[in-house]
């Protein structure tokens, strides 16, 4: 990459990009450029926020290849046999694994207004999620759901015995260099609970299930190593970590929506988009948290951020500044 041009990066991003705390990006499997901002260096951690979804994608991979769920057709009502569903609800026994990856289970809510707020304050989650899976709309249609990536946390601890976070630390984040990441407790519900400072290590809820949609804290560095797995095929210094067969599933578009009156393409719990031709899949995360991925220019971008309302767009910095600096 070009030195110059990605030496003025620092002052795009303080004078354009000023909630953003630290980046890395690795190109060809090299650290290219790695800042920090506004007192934060490596080892701080950040709330991710819905970049949790694409970690929870991971695990269900795993926990697939590991024999603990059968595959992503295998029914959600499965892991739940406690669960007893009204009998005018029968379309709830017909949602799948694959449905919440992919966004295509239908709920009670309208379309991007989920109360997770309601959600958090319930005694089990799981149960208010399930009450909600299968209301109004239909199968197949695109409705983005935080409750159904927990719901499919919910999954990885019935199935597997151990909760998201210790699945991943166990599974996933040890075999890619990354510390093990602790509890967390929630103890309110303000905005700093949900969004913001107060989340630590990953959150879990009031039964000990992760939180599959937002509370995961991850610093640059690891969101980088999530990424260059995934570019990588899934491999780790020569250990494969997840089936090569997952990471296709999960950067394929199995559903769409519109966003900005633009369709955006979703595999399981990424987003697949394309700017200037160059398809880029990537994990999300409100206040402007992201693990871009371009296989084509062989690049991961990692960026942390404070959560504020309405940050200006990264793939803005990524495909004005970031991509340029590319020396082909």
């Amino acid at each position: 990459m070009d030195p110059i041009k990605l030496s003025k990066l620092e002052n795009i991003i303080k004078s354009e990009f000023s909630n953003i705390n630290g980046i890395v990006i690795v190109r060809n499997g090299y650290v290219a450029y790695e800042r920090y901002f506004n007192g934060y260096g490596p080892d701080n951690a950040h709330h991710v926020a819905s970049v949790t979804k694409s970690i929870i994608s991971a695990l269900i991979g795993i926990a697939i290849d590991d024999g603990y769920i059968k595959n992503e057709d295998q029914k959600v009502l499965d892991f739940f046999p406690e669960y007893v569903v009204n009998a005018d609800d029968l379309q709830k026994g017909e949602i799948t694994i694959r449905h919440l990856l992919t966004m295509t289970a239908p709920y009670s809510f309208e379309d991007w207004q989920e109360p997770l707020d309601k959600m958090c304050m319930q005694s089990d989650w799981t149960k208010y999620i399930l009450d909600m899976l299968g209301q109004k709309g239909n199968i197949g249609t695109f409705k983005y759901s935080t409750a159904g990536a927990h719901l499919l946390s919910a999954i990885i601890s019935c199935s597997t015995g151990k909760s998201a976070r210790e699945f991943a630390n166990e599974r996933l984040f040890k075999h890619i260099g990354m510390k093990e990441i602790p509890n967390y407790e929630m103890k309110s519900f303000g905005f700093d609970d949900l969004f913001g400072k107060n989340v630590k290590g990953w959150v879990s809820d009031q039964k000990g299930n992760s939180t599959g949609g937002w509370g995961l804290t991850l610093t640059p560095r690891d969101m980088a190593r999530f990424g260059f797995l995934y570019m990588n095929g899934g491999i780790w210094e020569d250990e494969p970590i997840i089936s090569e067969r997952w990471i296709d599933e999960s950067i394929t578009s199995h559903s769409q929506t519109i966003i900005n009156n633009s369709v955006a393409k979703y595999g399981y719990l990424w987003w697949l988009l394309e700017d200037k031709g160059i398809p880029t899949y990537l994990a999300l995360g409100d206040g402007g948290n992201v693990i871009c991925c371009i296989p084509e220019k062989d690049l991961v971008i990692a960026i942390a951020s404070e959560f504020i309302m309405n940050p200006k767009d990264r793939r803005i910095l990524i495909n004005e500044y970031i991509v340029p600096a590319i020396i082909e």
